[in-house]
């Protein structure tokens, strides 16, 4: 049997692009492109090295002004997130005059940096639970350099600034590079507390309208979802993730849904629990544990 190859190609081809045409997602305008995730998980690995001097770069800080070290590394922060999020916004919006999208993209940046103060202060407080919660973390650099739950944290608590400053794209792009990296999903739209500990952390997943109050402790498999999402679009802007108050512990592979569901301070939630109904304070919640059926093994 003979393939004429080069005309099956060209058919693969056409039917693509028809696929292109129909779709309307590649087709974009001169001078129009979309952020390069690349160049976003280098800006977010340039943020760790400022939020963590001397762990994650070449810098020792030892000889290295940390002032010097903050103004040089700030700089490089602005001239590529600057970049991405003008991308982002030519991309986004409708407005097409590039001297208002210079200065939205200008403003945005400068305003997101200085957010970086604050980040530092909240992952550092992160970083104390983790050390406070964990009898196997044996210091604070431990966990900066290994921790996948503050990794995640980290991320996140970057992601979410450009989220409340309405920057598109390139909050999520952040948060599924973490999501990724650690097997933790949480939402840049989340909003969380200080002083909030992940153990172990894979398969969590936090929704972006989920709210988090301080000293919440969670283990891997948690999730605070939404019920039935079959009006999509609709419920947009919508409170439909759980809300934790403060001084909350979940443990591992515990569900909690819905936009009205609150577990009330101080309460304890256990592992493989179901929840959609609001908890008050000072509970334990905990699900109907199996019984457990031990015979004698023939050898």
């Amino acid at each position: 049997m003979e393939y004429n190859i080069k005309n099956r190609i060209t058919q693969i081809a056409d039917k693509l692009s028809d696929n292109y045409k129909q779709q309307g997602l590649f087709e974009v305008e001169v001078d129009q492109h979309l952020p390069k995730r690349e160049e976003i998980i280098d800006i977010l690995n340039e943020v760790r090295r400022i939020v963590f001097p001397g762990y994650f770069g070449t810098e020792n800080t030892a000889y290295v002004s940390l002032n010097s070290f903050a103004g040089n590394t700030l700089a490089g922060i602005y001239e590529k997130l600057y970049k991405q999020i003008y991308v982002a916004l030519s991309y986004h919006t409708l407005e097409k005059e590039p001297s208002n999208i210079e200065s939205a993209a200008l403003a945005l940046t400068l305003n997101f940096l200085e957010q970086i103060p604050t980040i530092q202060q909240l992952i550092l407080k992160d970083v104390e639970a983790e050390l406070e919660g964990d009898p196997a973390a044996n210091s604070r650099e431990e966990i900066i350099f290994s921790y996948p739950g503050i990794y995640a944290i980290f991320v996140y608590r970057v992601a979410h600034e450009l989220y409340r400053l309405h920057v598109p794209f390139i909050p999520r792009i952040m948060t599924e590079h973490a999501h990724g990296k650690t097997g933790i999903d949480i939402n840049p739209g989340a909003t969380i507390g200080e002083y909030f500990f992940i153990d172990h952390g894979t398969g969590i997943v936090i929704g972006e309208t989920t709210v988090i109050g301080k000293h919440v402790k969670l283990y891997q498999g948690v999730t605070l979802g939404a019920l039935s999402l079959s009006q999509g679009q609709a419920l947009s802007g919508v409170k439909r993730h759980p809300t934790i108050e403060d001084n909350v512990v979940i443990y591992a592979n515990a569900t909690i849904l819905g936009g009205e569901t609150v577990v009330g301070q101080n309460s304890v939630v256990a592992g493989n629990s179901f929840v959609t109904e609001s908890i008050p304070p000072n509970t334990k919640v905990s699900a109907h544990i199996p019984e457990l059926m031990l015979k004698s093994r023939k050898t």
